[in-house]
């Protein structure tokens, strides 16, 4: 599949920003202010233009694990010595999201070598940062990502006034050696000037970035689509525990659907990207919406419609997912013209809309959540053939649907294939040999439910 992982990085920006505002009020476009003020800094130290684009990258992704480090502290079980003050809180939240974000962003087929970017983003030049290294033990780059990441957050550089812009070169003078290592303050003062600033508010930081950045488009293997589609899948879900493991849950299925319709290797795993990226929308939907068990209220589901409307807006910026964008973003559709967000009906939804709205349903049904277990598969299949009787789905896809995940789905959700010596982990393509798939992933962790057989 091809893919500018750059443009596609843009895009899921908008994603990443509004959980990181929900849980630490970062402002809009935080991550890509970070991306241009770090390019600019590293345009004087002689990276390869390849070397850019992947730095560019880490720096889009510097705070990709703000909800996942959220949810493993609140399901961690607290050591009855631990320091419980707010300094010891903020330094394992520090210390927490960019450790498990270095582990995310190692699922990526960045083309050039940038570990550590992510893990050392938050280290301070006298070592008293989230894992105590100085200056001489990290990396140029990440110390570059942690000086725009201070100043994008400390100061509002979308209003910022020359006398303002003074005062941070100033600040930033006085923490050299300090705050800030020797090498990010000397590329800050080369590189950044007051005209950059007036260019970030009058242009914004994406127009600027791909001024200065080629597009370079890849074609990724099957392997790393999935890794691409896992890792955002991570991050939609992450958001809430109420929607743990739903969009991994939907591009698995969408992948066996795939199968079941003989579709070739190229509209299978477009398919499988598609399931894993339906919900991506819901970043702009409180968790206050997302996690109530009861019945929303009609302003409440009105918030709650908007998700697939923001699937749409961005997954409408990224070139070549045209045909994704549709498949993944017209999940709450419905056949009688009664869906959302734009109440199409019969004649206006492909199979392949029509396939991902009935996968959709499947998978919140079946699965856990904190409120209710999951249903049966009978008991699914029952909700959803009144629903083809109310004329809300495809008749046709619901009994596929059925023939595909009857057999052994309530025993197990792996065992499809008794004579498979190979099993892949639907996140990060990890590939384990044996009878059975293993209880967790070695590589990021995942359960044994999303191993697929090979």
């Amino acid at each position: 599949m091809k893919l500018d992982l750059t443009d596609f990085l843009y895009a899921m920006s908008f994603a990443l920003d509004a959980i990181e505002h929900e849980f630490s009020g970062a402002t809009a476009e935080h991550g890509k202010r970070v991306a241009w003020l770090s390019m600019r800094m590293a345009e004087g130290v002689g990276l390869s233009e390849e070397q850019l684009v992947d730095f560019v990258g880490c720096a889009i992704l510097h705070d990709n694990a703000f909800a996942e480090y959220v949810k493993e502290e609140l399901n961690r079980e607290r050591d009855p010595g631990e320091d419980q003050g707010e300094e010891a809180e903020r330094a394992r939240r520090t210390a927490g999201h960019a450790i498990i974000g270095e582990r995310n962003a190692a699922l990526l087929p960045f083309r050039t070598d940038v570990k550590n970017v992510i893990l050392w983003h938050h280290e301070n030049a006298d070592g008293s940062g989230a894992l105590g290294l100085t200056q001489d033990e990290t990396d140029c780059r990440s110390e570059m990502i942690h000086l725009a990441d201070v100043l994008d957050i400390w100061f509002d550089l979308r209003s910022l006034t020359a006398e303002a812009f003074d005062e941070i070169r100033e600040f930033v003078a006085k923490e050299k050696g300090h705050l800030f290592s020797d090498c990010a303050v000397e590329q800050f003062q080369k590189k950044l000037s007051f005209q950059d600033i007036l260019m970030l508010q009058e242009k914004g930081p994406e127009a600027l970035l791909k001024e200065r950045l080629p597009a370079i488009w890849h074609d990724y293997s099957d392997e790393e689509v999935t890794a691409i589609a896992g890792f955002f899948a991570r991050i939609i879900d992450y958001k809430s525990p109420f929607t743990t493991a739903h969009s991994l849950g939907v591009a698995d299925k969408a992948r066996r659907m795939a199968g079941f319709y003989g579709w070739n290797g190229e509209k299978a795993i477009r398919f499988y990207f598609a399931g894993a990226m339906h919900d991506i929308g819901k970043v702009v939907v409180g968790n206050e919406i997302l996690e109530k068990p009861g019945k929303l209220n009609g302003w409440e589901f009105s918030r709650m419609k908007d998700h697939a409307r923001a699937s749409l807006r961005i997954l409408s910026d990224i070139e070549g997912l045209e045909d994704i964008t549709k498949w993944a973003a017209n999940h709450h559709e419905k056949l009688d013209g009664t869906g959302y967000p734009n109440g199409l009906s019969a004649s206006e939804l492909s199979f392949e809309e029509r396939l991902m709205a009935c996968i959709d349903i499947y998978q919140a049904l079946t699965e856990d959540r904190p409120y209710k277990a999951g249903m049966s598969h009978s008991k699914t299949m029952a909700i959803m053939e009144s629903m083809v009787n109310e004329g809300k789905i495809d008749q046709k896809i619901t009994e596929d649907m059925n023939a595909v995940f009857g057999a052994g789905e309530e025993t197990s959700r792996y065992v499809f294939d008794t004579a498979s010596k190979k099993w892949r982990c639907i996140v990060c393509g990890f590939i384990e040999e044996g009878e059975a798939p293993p209880d967790q992933c070695p590589v990021c962790h995942s359960d044994a439910g999303h191993f697929i057989p090979l």
